[in-house]
C-alpha cells in the first residue's frame, strides 16, 4: 500500500500544478497601462480631427473642446491601489478551493470506482500464499475449499508472473488444475515445471498425471513413457503404479492392471485401509477378463503386436479359440477392428461355432489371432498371425502377433 500512497500523492501534486499553472505564468495586470495607451491614442486622434474641423470652419471654440477632451482623459485614469488589491487577493481565493476540490474528488472517485477493496484483498491473498501452499501439499490437500482454491490460484499466478522460473509454483498450479479437472491448465503448468526441472520425480509424476487426462494419443503415450522411467528408479512412488493400473484398465489390459494393483497391495500391506479397495478393483478386472462371470466360462485374450509388424488400420482382427491339441477347426471365433495394441478381448459361449460344442465345454484350449487384410477368411497369404500356448479355461491368454503366412 505504501507504493500506492506515494504514487497517488505524486499524481495529486501534478494535478494541482496544472490547476495553478495559469496563475504561475500570469504576468502583472496590464489593464491600466493598456487603457492609458488607448486613451492617449484616442486623445491624439481627436486632436487631429479638431484641427481639421477648425480649418474647415466647422469648429469655433477649439480650445474649449481641447480642454474638455483633456478633462475626460484625466477622469478615466483609475486609482493604483484598487488594481494592486485585486491582483493580490484573487489567486489565493481561487487556488485554495481548487486544490481542496482536486484532492477530495480524486480520492472519492478512487474509493468509489477504483477497486480499493479488491486490491487490498489481492494483497492479502498473495501474503497468504505460503500457508495455502503448505495446506495443498499436505495429505489433507483435498480439504481446501473452493474459495481457498481460487485464492491459491490467484496468489500463484501473481507470483509466477514475477517469478516465471519457479518450478515449485508451476507444480502447485498444475496440481490445482488436476484437482479442478482443468486439463489445459494442468498440462500447461506441469509442462513448464518439467522444462525447469526434468529430473524432479514429483514434477515427472505430476506431468504424467496431467497428460493422462488428455484425449490426445500423443499425450497419453508421453505419459506412459514418463511412468516407465519412474518405475525403473530405485524408489517408486505408489501413485506411479496407481496411474499405470488406471491406464491399463482403460485400455482393457486387465492382466497388467491386476499386476500393478497387486504391487500396490504389497507396498501398503493388508493393514492399510486402501488394501480392500484395491482388492475390489482386482476382482472387477478379473470379472472383465471373464474369470468369474457366473456359471459360464469365458476366455480373456491379451493381444500384443511385434514392433516389426505394420498392421493395416482398415484390416480386421480374427480371434479363434481351439482345443488344446491345436485342431484347425475353431470352437469359438470373433472378428474385431484392428484398433490399437496391446489390447484385450473376451470370448464366451456366445462366440461358439457349433451349438453342440460350447466354449465352456473345454477344459484346456489355445488361441490363434490373425490380422485379416483382405476381408476374406479363406485367404491367408501375407496375413500376420500369432498363437498362444495351451492353457486351462478361465486363465488369461497372451498372444504375440509376430509371424506371417
Amino acid at each position: 500500500m505504501t507504493l500506492f500512497w506515494v504514487a497517488s500523492v505524486i499524481l495529486i501534486v501534478m494535478s494541482c500544478l496544472l490547476v495553478a499553472l495559469p496563475f504561475i505564468r500570469r504576468t502583472e495586470n496590464q489593464d491600466v497601462r493598456l487603457r492609458d495607451e488607448l486613451n492617449k491614442a484616442f486623445y491624439k486622434d481627436r486632436l487631429s480631427e479638431l484641427a481639421e474641423e477648425t480649418d474647415e470652419g466647422l469648429v469655433e471654440n477649439q480650445q474649449e473642446l481641447i480642454d474638455d477632451l483633456k478633462q475626460s482623459l484625466l477622469d478615466d485614469i483609475p486609482t493604483k491601489e484598487g488594481g494592486a488589491d485585486s491582483v493580490a487577493i484573487k489567486p489565493v481565493w481561487v487556488l485554495v478551493p481548487s486544490f481542496a476540490l482536486v484532492i477530495a474528488l480524486s480520492y472519492a472517485m478512487y474509493f468509489q470506482f477504483g477497486g480499493a477493496n479488491q486490491v487490498n484483498e489481492w494483497q492479502q491473498v498473495s501474503a497468504n500464499l505460503p500457508a495455502l501452499s503448505k495446506k495443498l501439499m499436505s495429505p489433507e490437500g483435498a480439504s481446501l475449499s473452493d474459495d481457498e482454491m481460487k485464492d491459491l490460484t490467484l496468489a500463484l499466478r501473481t507470483r509466477l508472473h514475477y517469478q516465471p522460473d519457479d518450478s515449485t509454483g508451476w507444480l502447485l498450479l498444475g496440481r490445482i488444475g488436476l484437482a479442478n479437472r482443468d486439463v489445459d491448465t494442468a498440462i500447461g503448468a506441469m509442462k513448464k515445471a518439467y522444462r525447469l526441472e526434468p529430473e524432479n520425480t514429483d514434477v515427472q509424476l505430476g506431468y504424467a498425471q496431467a497428460l493422462m487426462l488428455s484425449q490426445d494419443e500423443f499425450d497419453q503415450n508421453r505419459a506412459r513413457t514418463l511412468l516407465s522411467e519412474l518405475v525403473q528408479q530405485e524408489y517408486v512412488d505408489l501413485r506411479v503404479f496407481s496411474l499405470l493400473a488406471f491406464d491399463a484398465y482403460e485400455r482393457q489390459d486387465f492382466p497388467a492392471a491386476i499386476r500393478y494393483w497387486g504391487v500396490m497391495q504389497q507396498m501398503i500391506g493388508p493393514d492399510d485401509s486402501r488394501y480392500e479397495m484395491l482388492s475390489r478393483s482386482i476382482d472387477n478386472a478379473r470379472k472383465q477378463m471373464g474369470q468369474a462371470i457366473g456359471n459360464g466360462q469365458s476366455v480373456a485374450v491379451m493381444i500384443a503386436l511385434d514392433p516389426s509388424v505394420q498392421a493395416d488400420p482398415n484390416a480386421s482382427l480374427i480371434v479363434s479359440v481351439h482345443s488344446a491339441d491345436g485342431a484347425p477347426m475353431p470352437v469359438a471365433a470373433a472378428r474385431y477392428p484392428v484398433g490399437s495394441f496391446p489390447r484385450t478381448v473376451v470370448l464366451d459361449d456366445s462366440n461358439s461355432m457349433l451349438e453342440a460344442r460350447k466354449l465352456s465345454s473345454l477344459d484346456a484350449l489355445m488361441v490363434r489371432v490373425r490380422i485379416d487384410s483382405d476381408g476374406n477368411v479363406a485367404t491367408k497369404a501375407g496375413d500376420w498371425f500369432g498363437e498362444s500356448e495351451a492353457v486351462k479355461i478361465g486363465e488369461p491368454v497372451e498372444v504375440l502377433i509376430d509371424k506371417q503366412y
